[in-house]
């Protein structure tokens, strides 16, 4: 993270602005709060992280914008966590477990080796709970109505993955990968090469192309870059406050049912102004 002492900043010739994604926040979130809180006219971001995925979200301002499909065209970074011997509709943990297998017979040996097959040029089905458009809709919205779509496949390159902690059940990794690469999805291909299932409990992008997760701003940092009300506006009433409304939030009901203590520590979940 960096330190009290900001660089200036002039967000309508154009900033990239490096922001850590809370957890359950959506990366819509995330540029709404950033817009609303700095008054910024033009911005946008390069690349979505999913709600439950924490990390890297790079944000454009300005005449930067014209930036974003370059960014958000390089390679990714990523670590997180495989829970192996379940599965989960959405391959992670917004939907509950629906089914369980033995993974008490695998090996460390085993495991590592069936990284092998992923490394290189693959086809990769992205999952049903994404923003794939689906007939015109998002693959999510249809998910969530309990219904089935058709999915194509994709090639996407994942260049490294790496096993960086293994305690069964819990796998822990890092991926360097293409555009287009769903780790979601590589949670449960990985578990169905070792035949017990998986899937993903922790997702953290630590880098796009030369952007670091290290060099990113939190949330109460972009706040206290937050300018002074323009003259005058300080007689104005204040606006009221926008409640945050869960039912509404990517259909995180399951997460945010059995996860209570990441509503109450410092991720908060109110993106709005």
């Amino acid at each position: 993270m960096l330190d009290a002492s900001f660089p200036p900043f002039d967000f309508e010739a154009g900033e990239v602005l490096l922001l850590d994604k809370p957890l359950t926040w959506t990366s819509f979130d995330v540029v709404r709060k950033v817009k609303n809180t700095l008054r910024i006219k033009k911005i946008g971001h390069a690349g979505t992280l999913d709600p439950l995925a924490t990390g890297l979200l790079i944000l454009c301002t300005g005449k930067k914008t014209k930036e974003i499909d370059l960014i958000q065209a390089q390679e990714k970074e990523y670590t997180g966590t495989f829970r192996l011997g379940e599965t989960t509709p959405s391959f992670d943990l917004e939907t509950p477990v629906d089914a369980e297998l033995p993974f008490e017979h695998l090996t460390e040996a085993a495991v590592r080796v069936a990284t092998a097959p992923f490394i290189g040029l693959i086809e990769q089905t992205p999952p049903l709970f994404s923003a794939v458009k689906v007939n015109g809709e998002r693959a999510y919205e249809v998910a969530r109505r309990g219904e089935e779509a058709v999915i194509k496949s994709k090639q996407i390159t994942i260049k490294e993955f790496e096993i960086t902690r293994l305690e069964l059940p819990e796998v822990d990794f890092r991926v360097v990968c293409s555009k287009g690469t769903y780790i979601r999805s590589l949670a449960r291909d990985f578990g169905a090469a070792l035949g017990c299932g998986a899937h993903l409990t922790k997702l953290v992008r630590t880098r796009i192309g030369e952007y670091q997760l290290a060099e990113s701003l939190n949330i109460e940092q972009i706040e206290a870059l937050r300018p002074p009300h323009p003259e005058g506006s300080a007689d104005r009433p204040p606006r009221p406050q926008k409640q945050r409304r869960p039912e509404r939030r990517a259909g995180l009901e399951h997460f945010n049912t059995n996860n209570t203590a990441a509503q109450s520590d410092g991720t908060r979940n109110d993106a709005t102004e």
